[in-house]
């Protein structure tokens, strides 16, 4: 006797209100009701606007809900700046956000920044500016993902790039992670193979480098460990079966665990990531994925034993070369790209992204020294797909 597979569904409200089941986007409008919001925005990103995923989105309410969805990939201050316009104008009460990571981030910021007064570049994620905000005049977010990969729908932080440096900047508030989610595999299933790879890979890179990072938070490592395994369990299966509901959520779960496990820090993949997005204007999650074997080894002598352990969870055994050699096989595998150079990075720019990546703030949690030195040798070897360091 045969059995169909079971799609997991559930209700969890931790970090947040988080509802992971398919068909659950028919519950979005009450979502918005319990969290009282009354008069929502939409916002998402243009190519995402004229899918039947928006279709979906809007079907949940009795009337059609404004869209506000002049985003770039890597949304820059002006998208922002628009979307606060938006906002206001229409005299919303609250966001909801649909798509991947870029619309998710610019949601999250057009809601807090529609109430504040100072500068959006006043609240980086540096010290306790934070604190400057009105806590009071935050919007509420609702969060939708239509990606399983960037965990933006958990955060409490949003990435935008200032046109006037070409500098990718992270703003942070408590109050900035959204209210509730609705986390429907059903809404991933028409995505390209290229962003589910990429964004899938996203999700890796936060659980691997949050296991990777010396900070002592046994909670987020713990998490970080079972988001890598459902990673590089599931991503092969919803790549060779799109419609893989069961694996799809999974997948959903893993990105919101790797944003949870990242708390821990960061590291080296992310201070080089952020950098190259915001000069070559590159898909985060697939630089991360193609850096991914090349930081790990520049950062073996301070990972050999963690990643020896991951390894040994995820069934791949062989320490820390064990582990490498799986992930330079994943990649393959599923058509990630071995050079930045593939991704239109030009090697010439190695002074300038080095640089940027020592002083990122994902840079202060590698697990080893992250000078601009090693951040120039790991660029220049992604970008050759030396075989030296692998």
């Amino acid at each position: 006797m045969s059995y169909a597979p079971r799609v997991p569904s559930a209700s969890w409200s931790f970090p947040t209100n988080i509802r992971i089941a398919a068909g659950s986007i028919s519950e979005l409008a009450a979502t918005c009701a319990s969290a009282g919001v009354e008069r929502p925005l939409i916002v998402t990103d243009p190519g995402l606007a004229e899918l039947p995923a928006l279709d979906a989105v809007q079907a949940s309410f009795a009337r059609p809900v404004p869209v506000f969805s002049a985003i770039q990939p890597n949304p820059v201050g002006a998208n922002v700046d628009a979307g606060v316009e938006a906002f206001r104008s229409g005299g919303h009460d609250g966001v909801v956000a649909v798509g991947g990571g870029s619309a998710l981030d610019c949601g999250k910021l057009i809601a807090f920044q529609a109430g504040q007064t100072r500068p959006l570049w006043d609240f980086e994620d540096i010290g306790d500016y934070w604190t400057r905000a009105d806590p009071d005049a935050i919007a509420p977010v609702i969060a939708v993902p239509t990606t399983a990969g960037t965990g933006s729908e958990v955060g409490r932080a949003g990435v935008v790039i200032d046109e006037r440096s070409s500098r990718k900047v992270i703003v942070f508030h408590p109050k900035m992670l959204p209210v509730a989610v609705v986390c429907d595999p059903e809404l991933t299933v028409g995505l390209p193979e290229v962003l589910t790879v990429g964004t899938g890979m996203d999700a890796l890179s936060h659980s691997l480098e949050a296991l990777c990072a010396p900070s002592y938070h046994p909670m987020a490592h713990g998490i970080g460990l079972e988001g890598c395994r459902l990673v590089l369990e599931h991503l092969p299966r919803v790549v060779t079966d799109p419609a893989d509901l069961g694996s799809r959520t999974e997948m959903m779960s893993a990105a919101t665990m790797g944003a949870v496990a990242f708390q821990k820090g960061l590291g080296g993949m992310h201070a080089l990531a952020h950098p190259i997005g915001a000069v070559f204007n590159t898909h985060h999650g697939m630089t991360n994925a193609v850096l991914m074997p090349y930081v790990l080894r520049a950062n073996q002598a301070g990972v050999d034993a963690v990643v020896g352990r991951l390894a040994d969870y995820v069934g791949v055994g062989g320490g820390f070369d064990g582990f490498l050699e799986h992930i330079l096989a994943l990649r393959a595998d599923l058509g990630v790209p071995h050079r930045l150079t593939d991704l239109g990075v030009d090697p010439d720019a190695v002074d300038r992204i080095a640089a940027a990546a020592a002083v990122d703030p994902s840079a202060g949690t590698n697990p080893i020294p992250f000078t601009e030195a090693l951040a120039a040798e790991v660029f220049g070897n992604a970008c050759t797909g030396s075989e030296g360091p692998l």
